[in-house]
């Protein structure tokens, strides 16, 4: 038997050559780092923690100067019903320590919830949304906090100046001489009848503030941000504007008991706007 040789280099030569003219070009994939990453949802829980943070900072710090302890050995051993921020005016006990709201208070708890919202939108919300929410805080203070206030507080100041010309041209029942029922109708007519003049105030001046408010941001959106951004206002518009009722009752109305526990829905109520500026885009 013979043995034939075979030309191995031949062979691998000719097949590489074959391979080379036969083979389609491999694709290869890379990863693009311009991919755009899902945008990051806003935790409105986290923005609501850092909120009323803010406002509870804020609340502490007008309860202490109140004079209100804040040592929590003295706050634990105390009845709920005697803390600062749960204390009801009672007229038997009039010289009793109360915590009270005014301008200062309803402006340094917004400060609070503003800050504390803008705090929560930069900790649980895509950087990119900044800027907007710090235009929203911008517009937050001066149309839905202080210029509200402003107009309410004034309008309490010129009340109070003209309280007593204005209630005594207020008409009051005459209820001598009539059955005790009649009597017990009467009083409460009257009473009802004084709180009109106050109250009507106070809408009017509330009613001025929001309008007015509306206005100065639509002009900071426009002259100052350069983003033109018209903010109508509608009958509805004017529930977020719950904390201005209650601050409007606590600054107009005499101290009651009434008053009193209306004026406690303020701090919680405050925590509007800085919700909303942490959760804006």
């Amino acid at each position: 038997m013979s043995v034939h040789a075979i030309n191995v280099n031949h062979n691998l030569t000719r097949k590489f050559a074959e391979f080379k003219t036969t083979s389609q070009p491999i694709t290869t994939f890379k990863h693009s780092t311009n991919e755009t990453k899902p945008e990051r949802k806003c935790s409105t829980a986290g923005v609501y923690l850092t909120t009323i943070l803010g406002v509870g900072t804020a609340l502490a710090f007008i309860a202490k100067k109140q004079g209100f302890s804040l040592n929590p050995k003295n706050i634990i051993n105390s009845k709920i019903k005697d803390w600062a921020l749960f204390k009801i005016y009672n007229k038997k006990h009039p010289e009793a320590k109360v915590l009270e709201f005014e301008e200062p208070e309803i402006l340094t708890m917004a400060g609070g919830s503003v800050a504390g919202g803008l705090l929560g939108g930069a900790l649980f919300d895509d950087k990119k949304h900044f800027k907007s929410k710090a235009r929203e805080a911008v517009n937050q203070m001066l149309g839905n906090v202080i210029i509200p206030v402003a107009f309410v507080g004034g309008a309490s100041r010129i009340y109070d100046k003209y309280k007593t010309k204005i209630l005594s041209v207020v008409p009051q029942i005459k209820y001598s001489g009539v059955n005790s029922f009649m009597q017990t109708a009467a009083k409460y007519t009257n009473k009802f009848i004084k709180v009109i003049p106050p109250s009507g105030i106070t809408a009017v001046a509330l009613g001025a503030g929001i309008l007015s408010g509306n206005r100065v941001s639509n002009f900071i959106n426009e002259k100052v941000f350069h983003k033109k951004v018209e903010r109508k206002i509608h009958g509805s518009d004017f529930a977020p504007h719950v904390d201005d009722l209650s601050m409007a009752i606590s600054l107009m109305a005499d101290k009651s008991a009434i008053s009193s526990v209306i004026s406690r829905t303020i701090p919680a109520f405050l925590c509007v706007p800085g919700v909303e500026v942490g959760t804006h885009r």
